[in-house]
């Protein structure tokens, strides 16, 4: 408990410097590149990236290291720290404020510490395994509504379900739900572990995307996976729910 304590205020402090880093070129109407993938990268991003890279390899030269600006950094180690240096991009250099910082910490394979910082937000979720989740230094839940009928549900790109072949499972959800929006990307997954949300679904994620949110929602009281109820980051999809809702999300989700 004491070395996670240690990792997770390293990965507290790690995000915040980043985070504050990225603040510097927020809303100055930055041009991105385009990667293969057609995904875009800013300075912000690589400046970022090589920001918590410095610091995890000052700290803890021997850990692993998975980005996904650079890359990863083989290791022997089991500990693994997961960077996406902004995720939500593509709100970043809109100047729309709902992209943030992510670090995770793996060990022997399991998600033990993650940090999500919202800078433009000021808003800061952290957990690490038995430790709790905290948002903004408060203790946070999930929510605690029983049905999906009174739910909130959000996505991040409309036009994703059906590319992913999801569209049906994705519209089943919404006759359910009582309220879907698109508060997209990282946010949407950190609206569930803080009890804004219920639902958060993406039918396509990068492990660099998913990275804090298994113990971020674990902590919380609730779940993070894939979409057939599989904790994990690695499956390429994601989804956040409560435990209550999430017999019922995934029947839904199955039906045929």
């Amino acid at each position: 408990m004491t070395e996670l304590r240690e990792y997770l205020e390293f990965a507290v402090a790690t995000a915040h410097e980043a985070g504050q880093l990225t603040l510097g070129h927020f809303q100055t109407d930055v041009t991105p590149d385009f990667k293969v993938d057609d995904t875009p990268v800013t300075m912000a991003d690589k400046r970022a990236e090589e920001s918590i890279r410095h610091r995890i390899e000052k700290r803890f030269p021997h850990h692993g290291v998975l980005g996904e600006e650079y890359g990863e950094t083989e290791s022997n180690s089991d500990h693994r720290w997961i960077i996406d240096p902004i995720d939500g991009t593509k709100s970043f250099m809109r100047g729309v404020p709902l992209s943030g910082v992510l670090l995770a910490l793996e060990i022997e394979g399991v998600v033990e510490v993650g940090v999500v910082y919202f800078p433009a937000l000021s808003e800061m979720i952290f957990a690490a395994s038995g430790r709790g989740c905290f948002w903004n230094g408060r203790r946070c839940f999930v929510r605690d509504t029983a049905t999906l009928e009174r739910s909130f549900l959000s996505f991040t790109d409309a036009s994703s379900f059906e590319a992913y072949g999801r569209q049906q499972a994705w519209q089943r959800l919404l006759r359910a739900g009582y309220y879907s929006v698109g508060w997209s990307d990282a946010y949407g997954h950190a609206l569930v572990a803080t009890g804004r949300l219920e639902v958060m679904l993406d039918p396509i994620m990068n492990s660099w995307d998913c990275g804090p949110f298994p113990v971020l929602l674990r902590e919380a009281g609730g779940y993070f996976g894939d979409w057939s109820g599989n904790e994990t980051i690695y499956a390429s999809e994601g989804l956040s729910t409560t435990r209550t809702l999430l017999p019922e999300v995934l029947r839904l989700i199955r039906e045929e």
